[in-house]
């Protein structure tokens, strides 16, 4: 990772953060919360947008006050002590390993629409290798990739938004296929036990205003980073929440699974045979740009946590290229876990991993909202604000209980907790105190 990075103007982070955010749990995982709610998944994304606003907004308010290089770490490290900061950054870790298990999956499920004949495991290990060579390419060659990516990817959506109403006004070739929202009309199908369910997939959507965080330090103005996020996330939520109304009128919601993205459903009994080519490249641009995020991020965040004390001193050695060697090594390490999983688990590991890395990136949220409360002095709004941002959060933790698929990965995530939480308390009372 070459330290060629120039400062940035706030709306080059607000670029950057499009293409961090913009992902699969958008394009795809979305069919998974119209499935447990029906048409009342619109109000769940609702709530995971504003409580994600509410999440970004302290994080850049923070970094206003008091920029830092390890970011959110660092500032539950100041609010807490040793022991937050510690195991902040092992669950932000934890979550984007688990994230990048994920996507591999997913682009190589996607991958198989044109390659069906090569082995999942043979198209996750060519991603991951073009994913490393871009991370050692520099923080520059990422943002610049991330720029262009988050470019085609709201474009996609702008795009899907443009065929639906043409379509609704009848100006697409449709056959026999004929435009009905008698089944959307039952807004609550699955009651609120469905929506709550759905709330978890409605977030991880909005998943990658950590990695937003994480470069905010190097803004021009960091006083800028709250202008840089707010504007940004309000735009996507309201084009995210307007292309599903737009499916809900062009498709029972009955009729959209999960192994599909439901832009595709919506547009596939209409005469565009380039649609689900269009979208399969869009998917696959989605899933590959997450998972370079999630390079840069794990691998950043081990090397301040390194230097920090919070992971072995040797991970923020740099070679001669000024690349941490030992962190980077770890990376593909892991990488190279995370295809074996791919492997062995290609139909189930999607939605497993994707539940526990949503509900890890979550805790970090809380880090973030909790931190900010201790370190700010806030305003009542703001008070009741940081309030309604945890409970939105609790309620998306807590409804992976209620549904059978993703109430392992609950589980997995307190395995997670349980080990890092245990090890910060032997770490930090060696040292004398926690």
């Amino acid at each position: 990772m070459k330290n060629d990075h120039k400062k940035l103007e706030w709306w080059q982070l607000s670029l950057f953060g499009v293409g961090c955010i913009i992902g699969t749990g958008y394009f795809l995982g979305s069919s998974i919360a119209i499935e447990k709610s029906g048409p009342s998944f619109i109000l769940a994304f609702i709530l995971a947008g504003f409580g994600t606003i509410i999440v970004f907004s302290a994080l850049a308010k923070l970094t206003a006050d008091h920029p830092e290089q390890g970011s959110f770490r660092t500032y539950s490290r100041q609010a807490f002590g040793p022991w937050a900061g510690f195991c902040s950054g092992w669950v932000y870790w934890s979550s984007e390993m688990l994230i990048m298990g994920s996507q591999l999956t997913a682009l190589g499920l996607f991958s198989k629409f044109w390659f069906p004949n090569i082995p999942l495991w043979i198209i996750a290990t060519v991603f991951a290798a073009i994913g490393l060579v871009i991370i050692l390419m520099g923080v520059q060659q990422v943002e610049r990739m991330e720029n262009l990516f988050g470019i085609m990817k709201f474009a996609a959506i702008v795009m899907f938004i443009i065929l639906a109403v043409l379509a609704l006004l009848g100006l697409l070739d449709r056959g026999d296929h004929s435009v009905s929202v008698s089944s959307s009309l039952d807004l609550f199908p699955n009651g609120l036990r469905g929506i709550w369910g759905a709330l978890i997939y409605a977030f991880f959507a909005f998943g990658g205003i950590e990695v937003m965080g994480l470069m905010a330090s190097d803004l021009k103005n960091p006083k800028e980073a709250p202008k840089s996020g707010t504007l940004m996330l309000l735009t996507l939520t309201i084009l995210y929440v307007l292309s599903f109304i737009l499916v809900l009128f062009l498709v029972p919601w009955t009729d959209i699974s999960a192994d599909e993205s439901p832009f595709l459903t919506a547009l596939n009994s209409y005469d565009l045979s380039w649609v689900s080519h269009f979208f399969n490249a869009i998917l696959i641009i989605a899933g590959f740009s997450t998972l370079v995020a999630s390079l840069y991020a794990v691998t950043f965040m081990l090397v301040t946590m390194s230097e920090e004390g919070d992971a072995p001193s040797f991970f923020s050695k740099k070679g001669k290229l000024n690349i941490p060697l030992p962190a980077f090594g770890l990376t593909i390490l892991m990488m190279g876990v995370s295809i074996l999983l791919a492997f062995l688990l290609p139909e189930t590991l999607f939605e497993y991993v994707t539940t526990a890395a949503g509900l890890m990136l979550l805790y970090a949220w809380v880090f973030i909202l909790i931190s900010y409360r201790k370190l700010m002095e806030l305003s009542l709004v703001e008070h009741i604000m940081t309030w309604i941002g945890c409970v939105l959060i609790f309620l998306g933790i807590s409804g992976t209980l209620l549904d059978q698929i993703s109430r392992p990965g609950f589980f997995v995530s307190l395995l997670f907790l349980s080990v890092i939480g245990g090890a910060s308390y032997v770490m930090h009372k060696k040292k004398g105190g926690i």
